[in-house]
């Protein structure tokens, strides 16, 4: 098996890679950093140079993976930003750094997998239950739950562009202990990428985009 990673430096995105390559996979994933494409090259991976927020190194993918046919490519780069309070306008740098992150990011990224993908593909992409407009009780951190909201418009999206070539998946990881996430988070990283493997593997082929919880559970969008 084949396996993509965007966003592997550390936390989430590299424990994708160790799981996968533990499994056996041939696994290819990015980093923006030395330190993080060493990280990743000491795990058996391959490591590609890619930032989603620069545009030039974004474009770049293509060219990195020309020839390549992924059975399932995971878009996990993102940030949190500065917290936000409800209706409290984020500044125009913070607001640029989520969005372009966040949103431009996998849209730059998934603009350049339909070729990359093997028949059969699983598509994923890293969102989060703060995004969710149907299950929403609190407007905390508001900047951060428009990018995730938008990003799964982009995956679903994606789902009905790419049709039968992949089936598409926003997911959810949990409140995981990351440095995102903090010391104080629900569950472990091992844990939530292990679910998330479920998940991915578990999705019926032919789908036209989910939005899913570590555990399997469908959340609202």
């Amino acid at each position: 098996m084949k396996v993509l990673v965007i966003g592997a430096s550390r936390g989430i995105g590299l424990e994708f890679v160790r799981q996968y390559r533990a499994d056996g996979a041939d696994v290819t994933a990015s980093a923006r950093s030395e330190e993080g494409l060493a990280r990743i090259r000491a795990l058996g991976a391959t490591a590609i140079d890619v930032d989603v927020a620069d545009a030039a190194s974004a474009a770049g993918l293509g060219r990195q993976i020309e020839g390549r046919r992924f059975d399932v490519a995971i878009v996990n780069a993102g940030v949190s930003g500065a917290r936000v309070a409800p209706l409290e306008p984020p500044s125009e740098e913070n607001f640029d750094l989520v969005m372009h992150t966040n949103v431009l990011g996998p849209m730059r990224i998934i603009a350049q997998l339909a070729e990359a993908l093997a028949p059969g593909a699983r598509l994923a992409v890293l969102s989060s239950r703060m995004g969710s407009i149907g299950s929403r009780t609190s407007a905390s951190s508001w900047l951060y739950r428009a990018s995730k909201a938008a990003v799964n418009s982009v995956l679903k999206d994606a789902a009905l562009t790419l049709g039968d070539k992949a089936t598409c998946v926003a997911l959810h990881p949990g409140w995981v202990r990351t440095d995102m996430g903090g010391a104080g988070a629900d569950i472990d990283v091992e844990t939530s990428v292990a679910g998330m493997r479920r998940v991915i593997a578990s999705l019926e082929p032919g789908g036209r985009g989910e939005y899913r919880n570590h555990d399997r559970a469908v959340i609202p969008w």
